[in-house]
């Protein structure tokens, strides 16, 4: 199943980002075993080279590791896990706070807003 990719990204860094967020989400887990290149190919709808480019980028950035005649593996590493995820919720933060900002809205109605729709989603 392809996924759509937004032109303003590189889609290897979008398949990242994607394979990032499963881990935080607990869908990979430490120790997992990733789809092979060929198969996460199929899987994205993309070339392969572009999936070995997103697995060497993770690589390079810790979250997974590759053995050589074994695979792809996410990396145990809870820290390196966590501050993934701060940095996950900084960024959608600041991409909110940006945006409510250029609608002209200010920090007290944006926490207004926020706890509004908060307490009527429970």
């Amino acid at each position: 199943m392809s996924d759509e990719f937004q032109s303003s990204k590189p889609i290897y860094m979008q398949i990242a980002d994607k394979i990032i967020i499963d881990i935080v989400r607990g869908k990979q887990k430490f120790g997992d075993k990733m789809p092979s290149v060929r198969e996460m190919a199929v899987q994205m709808g993309v070339n392969p080279n572009t999936v070995q480019r997103t697995y060497s980028e993770l690589e390079r950035m810790g979250i997974v590791e590759t053995r050589r005649g074994q695979g792809t593996f996410v990396v145990e590493n809870e820290q390196l896990l966590n501050e993934i995820k701060g940095s996950l919720q900084t960024e959608i933060i600041k991409t909110f706070v940006e945006k409510m900002s250029e609608m002209g809205v200010t920090k007290d109605q944006m926490l207004a807003c926020l706890k509004l729709y908060l307490e009527e989603e429970q």
